[in-house]
């Protein structure tokens, strides 16, 4: 199947000519390519129409989380039709094992997983696997950690059809060798249950992740397959027939668990041999105990905690190699799109780095095998042999992608709707916080959204209190905020649940928010990675999609970063005027895309609510009393906004408990108890 774009608009301004300008380069086999487009451009637009022409399966590598789950939602709604996928880290928490030699401390492995993100790990996985050519995987850096071996993955996915010849109990055993558990009560995902010669089996993952099957057996021949309601047992359709795909990333088979328990016990065996040679037995000590209760367990369970640092046995790689990694799974003519290159390639470069220095002192002081250096992301040079055709997507690409592209630089200054980049005002930091309120207030007043940028965690906390003190609707974004959490809180900023977005680096590349109309850097004068000429241009980039947005930068003195990034900015305002006048365009606010977040957020939301308008005529920052209700509304709503509302309420009351900000949880009470009462008067007058 081929990719089928489907947009309400066709390409415009300096779009057309990026288009083909980069479709021509890849036809030729040029293997690396830049698009250099300003923010609002419509590079993820000019992109898409890229694929539709090549017709390749594409990876889109994003630098973080947030931004992958916008770009997965406009991908979503350019190809309805073909397959896109998301693939990042499925740990909301990820503490690794490390120890401290300085102070003899090791510290023992803890995570959170998601397990909803795992489950598109693997459908995105199974859909490569699968032989089409039509798929789109939007990820993070995280495709170049450890995957499991794609033969594996294959060999153990359970293809039956009706007719088949299959002994009834061998499919048994490949489902639990597909990591399927057999239970006798309600079927979740990756279990499956057993009636007579009738097994009922809910699919892992995916599209069929909340379905079951039901496989029925006659004298070893499957007789039927059906899809069916997985609590009543109630038949929805006949199927001719299905593949069960293993439940995680990391299987392999029988014989090779065996191989590789050998093979541990015989680096175990020279491992303690070294130590010992060295007079090191408190170290051989430590791995023989360690090591020998890791194959216990693996030989009773199949697993034990920290089992992917023995990858490279069930991988059957040797020594130093490197591991698989979702790379693996793409065909060798895949297309590489790098969004945000000039954030994304750095990150890549520096991964392998910091997880080798880790790995050194567990090998060094007897906590782990040789072998748990080769559980690893890629080195870059690694990365490099495999990326293939490659597009570097950035606003501000850096030195490496220019000297990569050898002169393939596509220049994508013109917005389409015509917006200009927004002016870039310099601001003494006396007195900033007091007139950062009132350029708030005025932008409110406009019903306009507002981002501020701090240089810490920390400060984006404690102003985040202050807002809330007097009365601001805000929230912070940051690292230390859950995946799916980050997603809700740029869906609320943009369904105008609140006004202010508080944050540090996540705000700087990428995100689409067309309600921005002001960008306040603070401390623009800090010279650092967080201050230099890329980062003050990506974040007053923000404001480049609303007609009237500005970038405020408060500093106390002007550095040579603010002053390229304003000369900068100024040579592209005078460019885009200039178009604007000769054809005769009136600039437009950019029209709100398709973010992401409700893609990511479909199953945990309530269709057909508009939140955005019930917007409050009431002043936005006095705070309510206990009696009174905040919020009054144009036109009255259902029942089942109502129902939104309330519950929306309640989880921001219970996150700002947590946070022990009790003024922010009564706030968000008093809401709650407003839209209960009218749900009550509602149910009132139906009565």
């Amino acid at each position: 199947m081929e990719f089928q774009l489907i947009s309400d608009y066709a390409p415009q301004g300096d779009q057309p000519e990026a288009i083909a300008q980069l479709v021509e380069a890849i036809r030729l086999d040029k293997q690396h390519h830049t698009l250099l487009g300003v923010t609002g451009s419509g590079k993820t637009f000019t992109v898409a129409n890229v694929v539709a022409e090549l017709n390749r399966p594409t990876l889109v590598l994003s630098h973080n989380k947030t931004l992958a789950a916008q770009l997965y939602g406009e991908f979503k709604n350019f190809f309805p039709e073909n397959a896109v996928e998301y693939f990042v880290s499925y740990y909301d928490y990820y503490q690794p094992e490390a120890y401290l030699p300085s102070t003899d401390t090791y510290i023992e492995k803890d995570l959170a997983i998601n397990s909803e993100i795992e489950q598109m790990r693997l459908h995105t996985v199974a859909t490569l696997l699968s032989g089409r050519r039509d798929v789109i995987v939007v990820s993070s850096v995280s495709c170049l950690y450890g995957c499991g071996n794609p033969e594996d993955f294959h060999s153990t996915a359970i293809e039956v059809k009706v007719g088949d010849r299959i002994d009834y109990k061998r499919f048994l055993y490949r489902l639990v060798e597909a990591l399927y558990t057999r239970t006798e009560r309600e079927l979740q995902p990756a279990t499956f249950r057993v009636n007579g010669e009738t097994v009922d089996v809910m699919a892992a993952f995916g599209e069929f992740g909340n379905q079951c099957f039901r496989v029925e057996f006659f004298d070893n021949e499957v007789e039927a397959i059906h899809s069916i309601d997985p609590m009543t047992g109630q038949r929805l359709a006949t199927l001719g027939s299905v593949t069960f795909y293993p439940t995680n990333l990391f299987v392999t088979t029988q014989e090779r668990i065996r191989t590789a328990i050998d093979e541990i016990c015989l680096d175990l065996g020279r491992q303690i041999q070294f130590f010992e040679q060295e007079g090191r037995t408190m170290e051989a000590q430590r791995i023989k105990q360690r090591v020998e209760y890791d194959l216990e367990m693996i030989k009773e369970l199949g697993y034990c905690p920290g089992i992917e640092n023995y990858s490279r046995y069930f991988d059957g790689r040797p020594a130093g190699s490197r591991p698989f990694c979702l790379l693996d799974y793409f065909p060798k003519d895949y297309l590489l799109v790098i969004d945000e290159s000039h954030v994304t390639l750095p990150q890549v470069h520096a991964m392998f780095g910091g997880d080798r220095a880790r790995k050194e002192n567990l090998v060094e002081y007897g906590f782990r095998l040789p072998a748990a250096k080769d559980n690893r992301p890629l080195t870059f040079t690694e990365f490099e042999q495999l990326q293939g055709t490659s597009i570097y997507v950035s606003a501000t690409p850096a030195d490496w992608e220019l000297k990569m592209s050898e002169g393939v630089v596509v220049e994508q200054l013109i917005r389409p709707t015509g917006l200009v980049d927004p002016p870039m005002e310099v601001r003494s930091s006396q007195n900033q916080i007091d007139d950062l309120i009132a350029e708030i207030d005025r932008c409110v007043r406009n019903e306009d959204k507002v981002l501020v940028t701090t240089i810490t965690k920390r400060m984006a906390e404690e102003l985040s209190k202050y807002f809330d003190r007097v009365g601001i609707r805000n929230r912070y974004i940051h690292s230390d905020i859950d995946t799916l959490e980050r997603v809700q809180i740029l869906e609320d900023l943009r369904n105008g649940l609140f006004d202010v977005l508080i944050g540090v680096n996540l705000l700087r590349e990428g995100l689409d928010l067309p309600e921005v109309a002001l960008v306040a850097i603070l401390d623009a004068d800090k010279e650092g990675f967080l201050r230099n000429v890329r980062s003050i241009t990506q974040i007053a980039g923000r404001a480049a999609r609303h007609t009237h947005g500005k970038a405020i930068l408060y500093a106390d003195t002007c550095t040579e970063s603010m002053r390229l990034a304003i000369e900068e900015s100024n040579r592209r305002r005078e460019k885009q005027v200039r178009f604007n006048m000769e054809h005769n365009m009136i600039p437009t606010r950019a029209k709100r895309s398709g973010s992401g977040q409700s893609t990511l957020l479909a199953s945990k939301s309530t269709e057909g609510i508009d939140l955005t308008a019930h917007r409050l005529t009431e002043d936005h920052y006095a705070v309510a009393a206990d009696k009174e209700v905040p919020y009054t509304t144009d036109k009255a709503p259902s029942e089942t906004e109502l129902e939104h509302l309330i519950a929306k309420a309640r989880e921001n009351m219970e996150r700002a408990a947590k946070s022990l900000d009790f003024t922010a949880a009564a706030r968000y009470r008093d809401q709650m108890y407003a839209w209960q009462e009218m749900r009550e008067a509602l149910r009132g007058k139906r009565k």
